[in-house]
């Protein structure tokens, strides 16, 4: 089975649809007002309507540290189907979706990473059990740096999906794969030509390579 591959940071129409055509399992959408690739709910409902999704392709909001019925009102007001929290939430927070949310970790050392366990027993398939993503000391994600790919297999190797974020692009996503095993991969920055806007090129070459990882 081939690793699945969500596509994030998504701010239009065009953008969405290339990686819908290219094949991605996941297209992500950032309500994150600080990150330069937030889109409104308003902008995600119109698209989302306007792709007119097939069962297999996952819509997934990108939450940080954002009051539980806030989060509650996006995914009514845009019809998206997961949550991801990917700011210092407590796995608490998990419940309350009933298998729709998943958590984004950025583990600085093993000792960190190990901890991330609490959150996998919450969600449920489609929803990846977690995110890895690169450690920064002040930013959320979207940063470009590289994880650590060797923390990464060793939490692969208990994490039944794992979903890998950080650093990846078309040209690195097959070592990626081959070096950490992971359930699936995920990009923004990797794909981009400019921040929340994103290289149709790249997004269909990440998604092909991804796809053919041995």
């Amino acid at each position: 089975m081939s690793v699945k591959v969500k596509i994030c940071g998504l701010t239009n129409l065009a953008d969405a649809q290339v990686a819908v055509d290219a094949g991605a399992d996941y297209l992500g959408f950032i309500f994150y007002p600080k990150s330069p690739r937030y889109v409104t709910p308003a902008k995600v409902a119109e698209i989302l309507e306007a792709l007119d999704l097939s069962s297999h392709v996952q819509s997934v909001g990108v939450f940080v540290n954002s009051p539980l019925e806030s989060v509650d009102a996006v995914l009514r007001q845009t019809g998206l189907k997961l949550a991801q929290l990917h700011g210092d939430e407590p796995a608490e927070f998990l419940a309350h979706f009933s298998g729709r949310g998943f958590k984004a970790v950025r583990p600085i050392d093993m000792d960190s990473a190990q901890q991330a366990s609490v959150f996998i027993g919450y969600p449920r398939p489609p929803a990846p059990n977690l995110l890895l993503d690169a450690y920064h000391p002040s930013a959320y994600g979207g940063t470009g740096q590289q994880a650590d790919w060797s923390m990464a297999a060793s939490m692969a190797q208990s994490t039944p999906r794992l979903l890998l974020s950080g650093g990846l692009n078309a040209a690195n996503v097959q070592l990626a794969i081959a070096t950490v095993s992971p359930w699936g991969v995920d990009v923004a920055s990797g794909v981009e030509s400019s921040p929340g806007h994103k290289d149709h090129e790249q997004v269909r070459a990440f998604i092909s390579n991804a796809q053919r990882a041995p």
